[in-house]
């Protein structure tokens, strides 16, 4: 008995390192900041990492849980300037083709922005060999209610809330935002930032397939509706936000803008559009690109929260 007693603890410890490994292997961390500038340099030999300057006054807090999940806990990452006041509330979804990336690598951008009068939330969302879509829809849609909902302890106007994405992030952020006139009023937001994300996956300038696949459950022949449904373009009306288009030079990333852009002027929603030029597709990591998108973030934030 003692012997089948130490058989069964080894084979569930086993079992148990297997599990872990498993899910060790389900982080995938190719997508990095180091690794980008790796790649960029040799076509942009003038680029340099970007950090946000020092902030007087800045406030920070770090992995925040916002969603308990039965085997995960998903997190952000809080930035303002302290003090007494109500300010817009700014989400940060990070890219990474919705397989890897973390939060942090909106850290820079969350401070600047931060600087400039706003509350910044890095939020992280599970990836696709964690989980498919909706799954990360979803929790970046949990993040924003539980900011909401935790609006004064974060010294956020609960009326003013923009989602901003970068890459694979852009498309996510940009379809949460056309789907508002879909979702409770917890989960609305005011304004959209898309960074050269996609606004619709089956288009004639995407060149979207096996990446796009894993995140969405299947190809488009597999899963047609869940490709179009996944396409910010085809909630695109008269209910969706004001918007800020920042793009860089490479038309793939900005499938379905411009039909989106029609039905804007359509519904006479506002819009901007910028493009950085001669960068690489990641120019908000980057100098000297990063000032550059900062500034244009700002404006428009300025513009749809701070009209005086």
């Amino acid at each position: 008995m003692l012997v089948k007693k130490y058989i069964y603890i080894l084979f569930y410890l086993f079992n148990l390192t297997s599990i872990f490994a498993i899910q060790k292997l389900e982080i995938d961390t190719s997508y990095t900041i180091h690794n980008t500038f790796q790649k960029e340099i040799k076509k942009f030999p003038n680029i340099s990492i970007a950090y946000a300057n020092s902030i007087i006054n800045l406030s920070e807090t770090k992995d925040l849980i916002f969603k308990e999940l039965n085997n995960q806990k998903l997190h952000l990452d809080f930035y303002r300037v302290k003090n007494n006041e109500l300010v817009p509330a700014v989400i940060l979804i990070h890219g990474g083709g919705w397989k890897s990336g973390n939060k942090s690598h909106m850290e820079p951008l969350a401070k600047s922005i931060a600087s400039q009068g706003y509350a910044c939330f890095a939020v992280e969302y599970r990836l696709s060999a964690q989980a498919i879509y909706p799954a990360g829809i979803n929790d970046v849609k949990h993040a924003i209610k539980f900011i909401r909902a935790n609006a004064t302890k974060f010294g956020v106007d609960s009326t003013k809330i923009a989602v901003l994405g970068c890459s694979s992030g852009g498309q996510m952020a940009a379809l949460i935002g056309t789907k508002n006139n879909e979702d409770y009023s917890s989960t609305k937001v005011q304004a959209i930032i898309n960074i050269d994300g996609i606004l619709a996956f089956k288009h004639p300038q995407s060149r979207e397939n096996v990446v796009a696949s894993k995140w969405l459950g299947g190809t488009c022949k597999e899963k047609p509706k869940v490709w179009e449904e996944a396409s910010a373009l085809n909630h695109t009306n008269a209910q969706t936000p004001p918007i800020l288009f920042i793009n860089s030079q490479y038309d793939r990333f900005h499938a379905g803008r411009d039909d989106m852009i029609k039905i804007l002027k359509k519904h006479n929603i506002y819009y901007n559009l910028k493009t950085i030029l001669n960068s690489p597709h990641t120019f908000w990591l980057f100098n000297p690109y990063f000032k550059e998108t900062t500034k244009h973030i700002v404006t428009f934030l300025d513009n749809q929260f701070k009209p005086n």
